[in-house]
């Protein structure tokens, strides 16, 4: 809830700073026109609403980083983090004197706080004035830029708007500077006129000295205020630390003999990051990109408090099962839990996106099909690499969209072989017959195949098939970026098997007799052998079936 107020307040002050910069171009066309778009900007930010609503959004937006500030457990922080703490931090000094310069000036001064008394004030200050009030457009803006990336980058659409974003990101302040540049420019060519800086100054009610000496000591006031409150936020976690462990400690085991322990109140994710443990966390632990998401055993795990509903959420925008939870949400009570990262510390934003329940780790009903081309190793023989590769390639194209068509999902490519699997997200009997369909569809693409490919090969493209279904190991398993969703067990090896025997009984098609029956689909008059599998007790029933693509009134 914390962060999504911060993050609502800064959309509030980012559309404030957007029209106000927008306003500022105006000053490409003239000082008249400036100061005219200057009423639609007054209309909307100054009135009673409006003022409510954008004071809110500062004071909670201020209130809710020095509190983001105090909760944070470690200051290993990435380089675009440090980046964004100090622009924020910079806002005050830079803005300050703006803030009390204008409306400060405007409702305690009666000082008329347009362009004409601003860009006055500018003109007869000193160069530093000049620089202050510039690179506050680039320090507000970077912040705000980067907070809108890390906020938006997880989102599905980002990638797409990316460019639109970057255009406007570039366009808006640079149309501000160059207006307000022009327009300070146009003025200063005015003053030099004998008494024009009176007159401006005595339109807008300009204070006295005394006034002028007193706004510089409210925004030295207010700068130092600041200042005070970050040493106390800074000073008060060393305090905070030392009353926490008083409720206990925390101790986590990690799976390569790691032990951490700290005091409670602590996210999982702070842990790891206090004692070096390398841990993904695309979002800065803002809970919104599930990476650091852990799984957490342990004999003190009934002690977790219960998941909040912005972690539940993310955690089944992922099918994430009971015993994973989020690192930098979940803060457990003093006790002793084995916590296991599911994701490499070097996951990305595309890691973010929803996957498959399975993903986790599971046991489900699946239908598997292995198939292998024939004689490639001749056929290969005495061809260039790239004719290699252009024909694997034409190949993998066609058998991958034989098995998508089917329904099925295309697990890996091994060498010149293929395995799918079917029913991860259908039913055993819809599962079946979809593996039935897909070799049928390889079949008929290996035709269509081998007939585009008649000028270039000696001899026609042959592949052997084999189909057999049931339970099955079903998880996301590798290395870091290649990881990928794949099923291991007795009923992968024996699709195995079956494709290699197509070998022996010199067929395209082998698949069981159980898939067959599960399926619904009686292939009788096909030929039956009993063989034995390597690693399996007892014989297994098989069909063999010349051509696969014989199927086609069965696939139905």
């Amino acid at each position: 809830m914390v962060g999504r107020l911060r993050l609502w307040s800064g959309y509030v002050l980012l559309a404030y700073v957007t029209t106000h910069l927008l306003n500022h171009a105006l000053g490409l066309i003239s000082l008249r026109v400036i100061e005219a778009g200057r009423v639609w900007f007054v209309f909307v930010w100054q009135g009673l609403l409006g003022q409510t609503v954008l004071y809110g959004a500062l004071l909670l937006h201020i209130a809710l980083a020095f509190w983001a500030l105090f909760r944070r457990r470690t200051l290993k922080l990435s380089l675009w983090e440090w980046a964004q703490l100090c622009l924020g931090a910079s806002i005050i000094p830079f803005g300050t004197l703006h803030v009390v310069g204008t409306r400060i000036a405007h409702d305690y001064f009666g000082v008329q706080s347009g362009y004409p008394w601003v860009l006055g004030s500018l003109v007869a200050g000193t160069w530093l004035g000049v620089v202050r009030q510039f690179g506050l457009v680039f320090v507000v803006w970077i912040h705000a830029c980067i907070g809108i990336h890390f906020a938006w980058r997880l989102r599905p659409w980002y990638r797409t708007a990316l460019p639109y974003l970057y255009a406007i990101a570039l366009l808006v302040p640079a149309a501000g500077l160059g207006g307000a540049a022009i327009a300070l420019r146009d003025f200063a060519e005015l003053a030099q006129q004998p008494g024009f800086l009176r007159n401006v100054f005595e339109q807008a009610h300009a204070p006295d000295a005394h006034g002028v000496a007193a706004l510089y000591a409210i925004s030295n006031t207010l700068v130092a205020v600041a200042t005070v409150l970050l040493l106390a936020c800074l000073a008060a976690r060393p305090l905070r630390d030392l009353w926490e462990r008083r409720a206990g400690v925390v101790v986590l085991f990690y799976g390569d003999r790691r032990t951490v322990s700290a005091p409670t109140g602590l996210s999982i994710l702070e842990m790891s990051r206090i004692a070096g443990i390398p841990h993904a966390s695309v979002c800065g632990g803002r809970g919104r990109c599930s990476t650091c998401r852990v799984r957490v055993g342990g004999p003190d795990r009934h002690l977790l408090p219960p998941a909040s509903t912005e972690e539940q959420k993310v955690l089944a925008r992922v099918g994430a099962p009971e015993n994973v939870r989020l690192a930098c949400q979940l803060r457990p009570l003093p006790g002793r839990y084995r916590i296991t990262p599911l994701l490499p510390a070097s996951a990305g934003p595309r890691d973010a996106y929803r996957r498959q329940s399975q993903a986790h780790g599971g046991e489900r009903y699946v239908a598997i099909l292995f198939a292998d081309i024939r004689g490639f190793t001749s056929i290969s023989e005495g061809r260039l690499p790239y004719d290699v590769v252009f024909l694997l390639n034409r190949y993998f194209r066609a058998t991958g969209q034989a098995v998508q068509a089917a329904g099925g999902r295309l697990d890996k490519f091994i060498g010149d072989g293929v395995m799918a699997i079917f029913g991860l997200d259908a039913e055993p009997q819809a599962a079946c017959r979809g593996a039935l369909d897909g070799a049928r569809r390889m079949a008929l693409a290996l035709d269509d195949l081998n007939e585009a490919l008649a000028g270039d090969l000696d001899q026609p493209l042959r592949i052997g098939i084999g189909l057999h279904a049931g339970p099955a190991i079903v998880g996301e398993m590798g290395f870091e970026r290649t990881s990928s969703l794949t099923a291991i067990g007795d009923t992968v090896n024996t699709a195995s098997r079956l494709e290699t025997l197509t070998k022996d009984f010199g067929v395209e098609l082998v698949v069981s007799q159980d898939l067959l029956d599960r399926a619904g689909v009686d292939l009788s008059g096909a030929a039956r052998h009993d063989v034995e599998i390597r690693g399996r007790q007892g014989r297994l029933a098989v069909r063999a079936l010349p051509r696969a693509s014989d199927l086609t009134s069965l696939s139905s």
